[in-house]
């Protein structure tokens, strides 16, 4: 049911551009909307109807993908280092959106252990410079056995021309840690499902990977 009924998103008159690399409005353009999109799919996927009890969206942004996650969790929970907490927090309570936001960094997440049993991050992760530590973090803040779920673009010449073509902006935004991602993920959680955009053609034509993980215990040193 989740995969074909429309997508609950804040609607495109309620957002508001948080950052630099925010641009929330691109999942209502006809085209790249429908790319954009594709990301929030893919998490649904992973998910796959399992309803959560604390659910914890990391970058939430401008909220976009909030009023979806809270149809899959009893409490919701965003945090994101953005100062506009208070506004987007607003937004989403005109549209019957409860949530709690709080502005942090993931790799200092103010969370006591073992809080959440449902983490999602949506093209966000490859922005964060110290990812084993806040692979660690992540950890922490998931109860044993918890679930990570993940979507991040590809790092292929292909998928760098259509994000110049797309958006005018080029790769150099994310350095090298498109690269370093996933093999982090793996070191720290265990994978148990992985799904590709699009299916076919490999690692040349992906636009996203997502990945479902495992936590497992206390974080390693």
């Amino acid at each position: 049911m989740s995969r074909t009924r429309p997508l609950k998103l804040l609607p495109q008159s309620a957002l508001r551009p948080t950052s630099p690399v925010d641009h929330p409005g691109w999942n209502y353009r006809p085209l790249l909307g429908r790319v954009q999109r594709l990301r929030f799919r893919m998490i649904l996927g992973l998910l796959d109807g399992e309803r959560f009890g604390r659910l914890l969206e990391i970058g939430y942004g401008s909220g976009v993908f909030l009023p979806e996650l809270a149809l899959h969790c009893d409490v919701l929970h965003g945090v994101d280092p953005h100062p506009m907490a208070d506004e987007v927090a607003a937004d989403l309570a005109r549209h019957d959106v409860k949530v709690t936001l709080t502005r942090a960094g993931v790799e200092s997440l103010p969370y006591e252990d073992g809080f959440f049993d449902c983490v999602v991050t949506v093209s966000a992760l490859e922005y964060v410079p110290a990812i084993d530590a806040a692979c660690q973090e992540i950890r922490r803040v998931l109860a044993p056995g918890g679930t990570l779920a993940v979507v991040t673009p590809g790092a292929t010449p292909l998928w760098n021309l259509a994000l110049r073509v797309a958006t005018r902006e080029g790769p150099e935004q994310y350095s090298d840690r498109r690269q370093k991602l996933q093999p982090a993920l793996r070191r720290h959680f265990r994978l148990t499902r992985e799904l590709q955009t699009p299916r076919f053609g490999g690692t040349p034509l992906r636009l996203y990977t997502a990945l479902r993980l495992r936590s497992e215990g206390a974080p390693s040193d």
